[in-house]
């Protein structure tokens, strides 16, 4: 299959992980703390991320069955004309990290005290990442939010809430997470996919290699 190609416009680039670590500081007061760490530390698509549901979230896991279920979030709607995700592989469940389910649980705290507070203006969709009425949030306002606390963190305005995702592929392909296995976790249908958008972000794992065993034998 031949991978889609990209919108043309500004080239998507990846936050380091000093800025990357800044962001996440500097969101703790913001409304988008949690959907900054979700986006960040799951590779989650915004689109997916603002149709994201709490039935689909499960912050306590299973720990009594066999084997254990970790604390984990079901991918499977975007914002998307139809409401699905984007392809049928980028339907997936997600173990979270320790750092998203504490951010999750403050954030669901902080949505009941907006649901007290609006009364019966609220609207109850079952979002997890609502506005303070609990209607669907408009792009344009997380985006204008996101470079807010960009510029609170000291990393400029200049950042999409995109290049999140952009960020968790290239501290995957650091850590040395293979391209096939990053493909399942941003839900490409192939790797190829992976490869071709975020071509930026990934390191060459056969220069990698060769890089490994010339220090091997050349340090013999």
């Amino acid at each position: 299959m031949t991978p889609p190609k990209g919108l043309e416009g500004r080239p998507s680039k990846s936050l380091t992980l000093h800025q990357a670590q800044a962001l996440i500081r500097a969101a703790e007061g913001s409304r988008l703390h949690a959907y900054i760490v979700l986006c960040l530390m799951t590779g989650c698509r915004t689109e997916e991320a603002r149709a994201l549901r709490w039935d689909h979230v499960n912050l306590d896991g299973d720990p009594d069955s066999k084997p254990p279920v970790p604390p984990h979030v079901a991918v499977w709607r975007s914002v998307r004309t139809h409401g699905d995700v984007k392809t049928q592989k980028s339907r997936r469940t997600l173990r979270l990290p320790e750092a998203v389910v504490d951010a999750l649980k403050a954030h669901r705290l902080k949505q009941a005290e907006d649901r007290l507070l609006a009364g019966a203006l609220w609207h109850d969709q079952g979002l997890v990442f609502a506005s303070a009425v609990g209607t669907p949030l408009d792009p344009s306002h997380v985006r204008r939010s996101f470079r807010k606390v960009c510029e609170d963190a000291g990393i400029g305005p200049n950042w999409t809430p995109r290049e999140l995702r952009h960020t968790f592929v290239s501290i995957m392909s650091e850590q040395g997470v293979p391209v096939e296995e990053i493909a399942r976790l941003v839900g490409h249908s192939t790797s190829a996919t992976t490869e071709t958008v975020y071509r930026r972000e990934l390191r060459p794992v056969i220069s990698v290699g060769a890089e490994v065993m010339d220090k091997v034998f050349r340090g013999g």
